[in-house]
């Protein structure tokens, strides 16, 4: 299918990359032009606007990095909206806030345009080798339609009801991501004071029944120093302000992430926001006076 693709940060370049292998014709923009270059000789072909990019494609794709991104891309200038017409389906895969996902869905469908949420677990890695797992809101029957494509970039795709209940989801699995790096931090905090050999004690976490691929991956960097960015923790506190946004809409308590949420900040305010989400726990370290190491 000819499809336009736009936002090619560390996600959407890893999906790209799986589209065109999947023989589809894709249309890139990204706001820092380079980042085109490396699919448009892969095959891609670049767009100079999002309004351009969107001109002939049948499906419109998209992964931004917040909701100024998305104001900007979707609704400005030489945006999105500016470009697309009846007949097109619009695929939001960003990170964003489900009121987001239902103002979109209202824009285009003045525009005659179908839309549907779906955000994506994963980073880097499960980008690269088709391997996300994508959550979807929207109508059911324009789902349908799009699945083929979705497969293609993921291990598995969940349809979660109406707009913006893909955006929700992803956000609650958010929460649960968030929880655990607050976890796994104290967690290694904790053994390294009480003497535990910081290894030793992931080789436990790794069989166990609480085991997760967070407390393996991130504590395998831990150990290492290794905070190179698959996804980047100024992000995870983008998406903890979320969380917390949510919460406040549906009165609903969370005092563990609200800590975790603290955690981030810190981490942020020390200036390791370019840094993997893991770097959330080198602001536990330096209220303990140690490393993980």
């Amino acid at each position: 299918m000819k499809i336009a693709y736009l936002g090619l940060g560390i996600m959407g370049s890893g999906m790209v990359g799986n589209l065109l292998q999947a023989g589809h014709s894709v249309t890139v923009w990204n706001r820092t032009p380079d980042r085109c270059t490396p699919l448009v000789e892969k095959g891609a072909t670049q767009a100079d606007t999002p309004a351009q990019a969107v001109a002939n494609a049948e499906i419109v794709m998209y992964c931004l990095s917040n909701e100024e991104a998305i104001a900007d891309t979707v609704f400005g200038e030489d945006g999105i909206l500016s470009g697309v017409h009846q007949g097109q389906i619009a695929i939001d895969m960003s990170t964003v806030h489900p009121n987001t996902s239902r103002r979109e869905a209202v824009a285009y469908a003045e525009k005659g345009v179908e839309f549907i949420d779906a955000p994506v677990f994963g980073s880097k890695n499960e980008s690269a080798a088709g391997g996300l797992w994508i959550v979807v809101g929207g109508k059911k029957e324009v789902f349908e339609k799009v699945k083929p494509i979705l497969e293609s970039l993921s291990e598995t795709i969940h349809y979660m009801g109406e707009t913006g209940m893909g955006a929700t989801m992803k956000l609650v699995g958010n929460a649960v991501v968030i929880s655990q790096i607050e976890a796994l931090g104290e967690a290694m905090i904790l053994a390294k004071k009480a003497g535990l050999n910081p290894q030793d004690v992931l080789d436990v976490l790794h069989v166990t029944d609480f085991k997760s691929p967070i407390f393996d991956g991130m504590g395998s960097t831990l150990v290492k120093r290794d905070f190179s960015t698959s996804f980047a923790l100024k992000w995870l506190l983008k998406d903890a302000n979320l969380i917390a946004q949510l919460a406040q809409d549906n009165n609903s308590p969370i005092p563990a992430i609200a800590l975790a949420r603290e955690t981030v900040k810190a981490a942020v305010n020390h200036g390791w926001g370019e840094e993997n989400a893991s770097a959330a726990i080198k602001a536990l370290e330096l209220q303990a006076g140690i490393e993980i190491k």
